[in-house]
């Protein structure tokens, strides 16, 4: 068996890797944790597909930060009403530790000096692309978080 730091290293490069190859922000965390959270690949690519672009392309909530946010809801929370408070409190927690690491959870705040383009059009994924973004990077710190808060 790994120990934690092991998994935290592996589930940040995997992370990272899936952004290389293709995959958007929320996309790549979501499916670092593929087996933790008991969902196959085609519906994790579902679930996150709209995330990507800090929110369907409008740079808001980061992707990457929202799949952290997701997994908090597969991994560690009931759905009821009566602990929403604890849920909410977790959110808090690792939108904190995400803002700490990265320096904000807003995709337009985290390309600040990033030429990007408008509209629902994904840029196209060349070395330039990857050169100049942060998003590599950010999935790997994220999926850091995530394990080391939810795992």
């Amino acid at each position: 068996m790994k120990d934690i730091e092991s998994v935290i290293i592996e589930k940040g490069e995997i992370a990272e890797n899936n952004f290389r190859n293709g995959k958007s922000c929320c996309q790549a965390v979501l499916l670092a944790f593929k087996d933790e959270c008991g969902l196959n690949e085609e519906t994790i690519l579902k679930i996150g597909a709209p995330f990507g672009g800090g929110t369907g392309r409008m740079r808001l909530t980061c992707g990457a930060a929202t799949a952290i946010f997701m997994l908090a809801g597969l991994l560690k929370s009931d759905g009821s009403k009566e602990n929403r408070n604890r849920d909410y409190e977790l959110i808090q927690k690792l939108a904190e530790e995400f803002k700490t690491e990265n320096g904000s959870i807003i995709c337009a705040e985290l390309l600040k000096g990033v030429k990007i383009t408008s509209g629902t059009t994904p840029e196209e994924r060349d070395d330039g692309y990857y050169k100049r973004r942060p998003c590599p990077q950010i999935c790997r710190v994220a999926a850091k978080i995530a394990a080391r808060n939810l795992l």
